[in-house]
């Protein structure tokens, strides 16, 4: 027993039992902290930056503490670090990587909690970014549309440098997107047209006072071609009807609301044009031959 005492206690393990607790101490701190924060606030925004707050002065806490601690051996220290620095770097390149994924993606705004991005062909929207992962709340796969399927999914901090990065809601939170209705031949080309300007029209004077001032910030920033936001109508053909195409910029979170609207809006329109304009049915021509003018030899 005394063996013991005078082992846990010599001066040369001394350092290291006090950096443990020193340690210990600090997450300990942290975890109250953070759970104060998690009863108290409500807002949830506030709620998780306080809370990664924290967390990065706990890890700065820690460093300087061990920097302290072991402030008289830091040559033997790095000393002992180069010569196993080669077979580390190698065991944990991928940590590594990560670490240096979170850097760029901290200082060098790839995205940040909240952006709807798509990473390694997974899109979601991110919930929160470690020093290691980020993690996304998926959207898509076996649910059409962008909604939500209930998984959560890690994805290393590493694949920003492998793949590109698609940002939703970086700095254009808009999207461009396309509606198709197709109009029978029946139907008179002029008053289908006003028809449809007129309903995308509305969406139109919605969004101008939002878009304008994004699309002007964004062709400061980047070398965009000035183009006018605003929705447009085109037009074409084949043999079986005429098609209408709809252009229109929307926020990156409601284009499944927005073409909802949009759709219930054309066809209460066309439902009132009185026959003017005309949603065509699906037809196929059939060829009756005589049976006796046919020719099987």
């Amino acid at each position: 027993m005394e063996l013991l005492t005078e082992y846990l206690f010599s001066p040369a393990l001394r350092p290291y039992l006090v950096a443990a607790l020193t340690v210990l101490s600090i997450i300990a701190v942290s975890l109250l902290l953070r759970n104060a924060a998690t009863r108290s606030l409500r807002d949830t925004t506030t709620r998780y930056r306080v809370k990664k707050f924290i967390s990065f002065l706990s890890y700065l806490a820690i460093a300087i503490m061990l920097m302290v601690i072991f402030g008289g051996n830091l040559s033997a220290l790095a000393v002992s670090l180069g010569v196993a620095g080669a077979g580390i770097a190698f065991a944990l390149q991928e940590v590594i990587a990560s670490v240096a994924g979170w850097i760029a993606i901290t200082f060098g705004s790839y995205y940040k909690p909240g952006d709807r991005v798509m990473i390694a062909g997974i899109r979601g929207d991110v919930i929160d970014i470690s020093l290691l992962r980020t993690t996304l709340f998926e959207l898509g796969e076996w649910v059409d549309g962008d909604l939500y399927n209930g998984r959560v999914v890690r994805i290393a901090n590493a694949y920003i440098f492998k793949e590109p990065v698609y940002n939703y809601s970086g700095d254009f939170p808009f999207l461009w997107d396309e509606l198709i209705l197709p109009i029978s031949f029946e139907s008179d080309r002029a008053t289908t047209r006003a028809l449809i300007e007129s309903v995308v029209s509305e969406h139109r004077d919605e969004y101008t006072e939002k878009v304008t001032p994004q699309w002007e910030k964004l062709v400061k920033k980047y070398l965009v071609f000035n183009a006018d936001p605003g929705p447009t109508v085109t037009m074409s053909f084949d043999e079986n009807f005429v098609t209408y195409t709809i252009r229109y910029v929307v926020d990156y979170g409601k284009r499944r609301a927005t073409k909802d609207r949009l759709y219930e809006a054309l066809l209460d329109a066309i439902q009132a044009s009185n026959g003017q304009v005309q949603i065509p049915s699906a037809s196929q021509e059939i060829t009756i031959v005589d049976r006796d003018k046919l020719d099987l030899r």
